[in-house]
């Protein structure tokens, strides 16, 4: 049986006063039953890597297709169906020129959505490393985010972490980022942190100024003498907001009401901090790298900030999300799709094709019992 897209869809109970405007809105009501009216629309995607049923239906409204590359019309990024592991899939996306900073986040001791043993995660970790180093400058910045799961021994941070001690890359720092929402039980620390690790190749430079954050200094103290001259930090300051260290509190993790949000994808790092990564260690014009695009935050902070994009992911999917966000930041100006997501034309389109029994199904069963099955 093919399952109609607007299994998928539920609507929400917002004001018509919506920033998103009134055309969508129209094209939604025009969708329900006759009389019905809403506010903001609400068409959340599951995550992706739990409901093969939902990736079969998206996979064909994907661009690319593993080993093809997309090129950018208004400027050199480029987005690939490529594997970071493979490095002639490397040497196809990046020719000739070196980049100045590469971000990665890849998957947590997940290989193409498919648990490995440590061991092999780490071997494959090397490998991508050994790619990355083949494409970075001889002064360049590399950063990784990459967690410490505290129920497996704090895997795979630790290995991870020993196996680059082998590398060419230098560690520069420690980069804890707090969520303000965590998980854990009443009989141990609830877990809020995120870690990014730092490292560098030879002597790259690094912006300060993109250190500073927000948050206005109110301690005064920390006397020194300079020049024959006591004085405090906020003499000595070069401004009157604190820095961010390697403790990042101030930045806000994605949840569905923020207008970055982008559905469907379990990993999203907030925008904030991979502009503030590309601040401090690029300048505008240079090459970024990512080699694990997932909801293609990269690649939208380096368009935001005049930098160029190279970026990757094994998955046509995300590798299709990615390059819509762009497109949908081009077109509107919006970061995201707060609690829409980037197949909502598509979803739109098998609606209005559907049959009234379809209709009476959609409004009668749950989306998800009826889309994957789920009789919870």
């Amino acid at each position: 049986m093919t399952l109609p897209w607007a299994l998928l869809i539920t609507f929400g109970k917002v004001s018509r006063k919506s920033r998103h405007g009134c055309a969508v809105v129209h094209e939604q009501e025009a969708l329900l039953p006759r009389g019905k009216k809403i506010g903001m629309k609400n068409l959340p995607l599951p995550r992706l890597d739990r409901h093969p049923e939902l990736r079969h239906r998206l996979l064909p409204y994907c661009r690319l297709q593993t080993g093809e590359i997309w090129h950018d019309p208004s400027s050199q990024h480029r987005v690939g169906c490529l594997d970071a592991a493979d490095s002639r899939h490397i040497q196809k996306l990046i020719t000739g020129e070196k980049a100045t900073l590469a971000i990665h986040d890849p998957p947590y001791n997940l290989v193409a959505f498919d648990e490995r043993e440590l061991s092999e995660y780490i071997g494959w970790c090397k490998q991508w490393i050994e790619n990355t180093n083949t494409v970075l400058a001889e002064n360049s910045s590399l950063y990784v985010w990459l967690g410490a799961d505290q129920t497996a021994g704090f895997q795979p941070l630790p290995d991870f972490m020993i196996m680059m001690r082998g590398t060419p890359f230098r560690p520069r720092s420690f980069i804890t980022m707090r969520n303000q929402r965590g998980y854990g039980t009443q009989k141990n620390w609830m877990a809020v942190r995120q870690e990014l690790l730092y490292y560098i190749k030879g002597g790259p430079s690094f912006n300060v100024e993109a250190e500073y954050t927000d948050i206005p200094k109110i301690l005064r103290g920390y006397y020194k003498e300079v020049n024959g001259k006591i004085t405090e930090n906020f003499e000595r300051g070069k401004s009157t907001n604190i820095r961010a260290g390697n403790v990042w509190v101030d930045i806000q993790q994605v949840f569905y009401r923020m207008e970055e949000n982008v559905n469907g994808c379990y990993a999203q790092k907030p925008l904030k901090s991979i502009e503030r990564i590309i601040r401090a260690s690029s300048q505008p014009g240079d090459l970024v790298l990512d080699f694990f695009c997932h909801a293609g935050t990269t690649l939208l902070a380096a368009e935001m900030l005049g930098r160029r994009c190279c970026t990757i992911d094994i998955d046509p999917i995300y590798c299709e999300i990615a390059i819509r966000r762009l497109e949908h930041f081009r077109a509107t100006g919006k970061t995201g799709w707060q609690n829409g997501n980037p197949f909502e034309s598509e979803i739109f389109a098998e609606k209005a094709k559907q049959s009234p029994a379809d209709e009476h199904r959609i409004h009668r069963d749950s989306p998800k019992r009826i889309l994957f099955g789920d009789t919870r």
